[in-house]
């Protein structure tokens, strides 16, 4: 299994409305790609807040392939997406994790 981790953090002036157009569309279009099996969002706590809060958004898939497939055929898109919709309130970025059993 592998975790697809993507970290962002958004200014204050946006980020009620990012969580909702997160949870509402992004997270939903990305799901629909059919790639990943889950995903989880989160806050990051117990970090420096000044500019704005933290989020980190972690999506499963079953195989490397899967996650590749995501890459190549989805991920441009859906990044253009995130800038269109947010401009320059936010900062992100992406890990690859595979999990250790």
């Amino acid at each position: 299994m592998f975790i697809y981790n993507v970290t962002i953090k958004v200014t204050w002036s946006i980020h009620e409305h990012w969580v909702k157009w997160m949870k509402e569309k992004h997270i939903p279009e990305v799901m629909s790609k059919n790639c990943f099996i889950e995903n989880r969002f989160a806050r990051l706590l117990d970090i420096e807040e000044d500019d704005g809060p933290t989020f980190s958004i972690q999506y499963t898939a079953e195989s490397r392939e899967q996650y590749e497939r995501y890459i190549d055929l989805y991920a441009a898109e859906l990044r253009k997406d995130l800038i269109n919709s947010w401009g320059e309130n936010f900062v992100a970025f992406r890990s690859l994790m595979e999990l250790v059993h």
